[in-house]
């Protein structure tokens, strides 16, 4: 059997945006806070000085620009003082351009509150310990790490594996992840597609926790003990919303048997090449992920001939409000039948695309074909 390996389809990798390159003045801000408080203060005298001598063409809203840019960039006892001398400086042109301009007192006033605003946004940011926009670029990284943990590993050139994650209403992230390895003599692929508690946002700080914990259980665990160590992992954590659903699959590459195993998931559906039908793999049926200690997770084998496929997803795929989840199931396996017409290339994210639930939940598809 050659080894050669093959191409699958993998997530594009996220570029350092805007978000990223600001976070890189964390450092500096936090060695030399006077100076910059010192360069606030300065802008704000030369505002002041051209709301002075140019009252009917320079706004006051040159202020609330500098007092959202002095939010973002320090901590809230420095930011005390800039704000300090911005009221200082309004009051005193106030004073003097009061007949001038009839909007000054109004514009004072959505100033100050706007200060407001900012000292809460610092405040929170200080309470985690960031400085600038360093929280939102953690967030950024902790959503590509997520989604990097999905990545599938290479595989010899008559397989092919796809990957499908999309969030409630297009959010950075899901309750939905997938983690993926391959041993180390390439023969064996293994594959967990997980079901967090929750959606969307709220969901996405457990899932990205969750993800590093089962992606270094996988491999490094028989294959008929990682749901059950999955499961061990959740009942420490204590969460109070602790609990997921999980669908487990280990294929030899070489011979085309695999394994399956679930923990309350929904079962994984098999297209067999020689009958041009689909059947459900309802075999191997196991509790949700951390709910009952000791539990139980027993497997259902299988084998992928050429031309045969395979089918994990979420609930999100199948299931609707309105209608059964018997209906959903069929439902999604009447699109299939008529995706896989071009092959199964694709197929992932247009099951993905055409879910029951539409936006309003988490989906997520991984598909593994033969040729």
């Amino acid at each position: 059997m050659a080894h050669n390996e093959s191409s699958v389809s993998r997530r594009p990798r996220y570029a350092a945006g805007p978000i990223r390159r600001l976070r890189l003045l964390g450092p500096w801000l936090s060695r030399a806070p006077w100076a910059v408080v010192t360069g606030f203060l300065a802008l704000g005298i030369l505002a002041s000085a051209a709301v002075f001598v140019w009252p009917t063409v320079v706004p006051w809203g040159v202020y609330g620009l500098i007092v959202v840019a002095a939010g973002l960039f320090l901590e809230p006892r420095y930011l005390l003082v800039v704000y300090m001398g911005l009221i200082l400086a309004m009051a005193i042109l106030g004073a003097y351009l009061g007949p001038i301009k009839s909007t000054t007192t109004g514009a004072q006033i959505v100033t100050v509150v706007t200060m407001l605003l900012m000292i809460w946004l610092s405040h929170a940011r200080a309470q985690v310990g960031v400085v600038g926009v360093s929280g939102e670029s953690m967030l950024v990284d902790m959503r590509d790490r997520l989604r990097a943990q999905g990545e599938l590993p290479p595989l010899p050139p008559q397989w092919g594996a796809e990957v499908a994650l999309e969030s409630a209403y297009g959010d950075s992230f899901a309750g939905d992840f997938v983690v993926a390895s391959r041993s180390t003599d390439g023969r064996t692929l293994e594959i967990a597609l997980v079901d967090v508690s929750g959606k969307g946002r709220e969901a996405g700080a457990r899932s990205l926790l969750l993800s590093g914990a089962l992606g270094g259980l996988l491999g490094e665990m028989s294959e008929g003990g990682f749901l059950a160590s999955a499961n061990n992992h959740l009942l420490r954590l204590r969460w109070a919303e602790g609990f997921a659903t999980a669908v487990h699959v280990a294929v030899d590459l070489e011979s085309g048997n695999f394994t399956i195993g679930y923990a309350g998931h929904p079962a994984a559906a098999q297209f067999a090449a020689g009958s041009g039908r689909w059947r459900m793999l309802a075999g191997g049926r196991g509790p949700l992920l951390g709910v009952i200690d000791h539990a139980e997770y027993p497997r259902e084998n299988g084998t992928l001939r050429r031309g045969d496929a395979l089918v994990l997803y979420s609930d999100g795929v199948i299931e609707a409000r309105d209608k059964a989840l018997v209906d959903g199931i069929d439902r999604m396996l009447g699109r299939a039948e008529s995706f896989i017409r071009t092959g199964f290339e694709g197929l992932a994210q247009r099951l993905c695309d055409q879910a029951a639930a539409g936006l309003g939940d988490d989906r997520a598809v991984v598909t593994i074909w033969r040729t």
